[in-house]
């Protein structure tokens, strides 16, 4: 494990851009990988290799510059050091980025599908505030204990592993089948 964090340390100093936008694709397309074995109970020979790649698809190029743009603004906005650094960039990550951030990473999802619009705004009014609420039981000890606990080089695979049991749950919610609305319904 040493040897690993030693090369991923060295390759993320040398190409920080491509290694968060790959590892991110990786580490999303493999959670759907578990999504459709463990949580959905596919057999492999069911596994959908579309909806992987469409996972890992939206990992590299919609989660990973979102979320890198959005620690560079936090970086750049609380500046300050002290006891409460973290704990202000977590407030700030779930009061405002978050609620923001799953609304648009339910209809990319969708858009993604291929879904027409009325699917994915019914999706996303029945499933924003579960998804949210499920958010807010993982990610703000998730992130506190990222502020705090792990040491800087060691923090970006911590949040992997999180974010693969995130991602996880996510693919799950973003890939479930929905009946198209009826007429009345738009």
């Amino acid at each position: 494990m040493a040897h690993f964090l030693r090369w991923y340390s060295r390759v993320l100093n040398t190409h920080p851009w491509k290694t968060q936008l790959l590892t991110t694709g990786f580490l999303m397309g493999s959670s759907d990988v578990i999504a459709q074995t463990a949580i959905e109970r596919k057999a492999v020979k069911q596994v959908e290799p579309l909806r992987i790649g469409r996972f890992a698809f939206l990992g590299t190029f919609f989660v990973a510059p979102v979320l890198r743009t959005w620690y560079n603004i936090l970086e750049k906005t609380i500046t300050t050091v002290g006891k409460t650094v973290g704990l202000r960039k977590m407030l700030l990550d779930q009061m405002f980025f978050s609620p923001c951030f799953l609304g648009c990473f339910l209809a990319v999802s969708g858009l993604l599908q291929l879904q027409p619009w009325p699917i994915i705004k019914a999706k996303i009014n029945e499933e924003y505030f579960k998804v949210l609420k499920t958010n807010y039981m993982l990610w703000p000890a998730a992130q506190l204990i990222t502020f705090y606990v792990i040491p800087l080089q060691y923090r970006i695979i911590f949040v992997s592993f999180v974010a693969l049991l995130w991602n996880t749950y996510l693919a799950s919610q973003a890939n479930r089948n929905y009946s198209a609305p009826t007429v009345q319904d738009i």
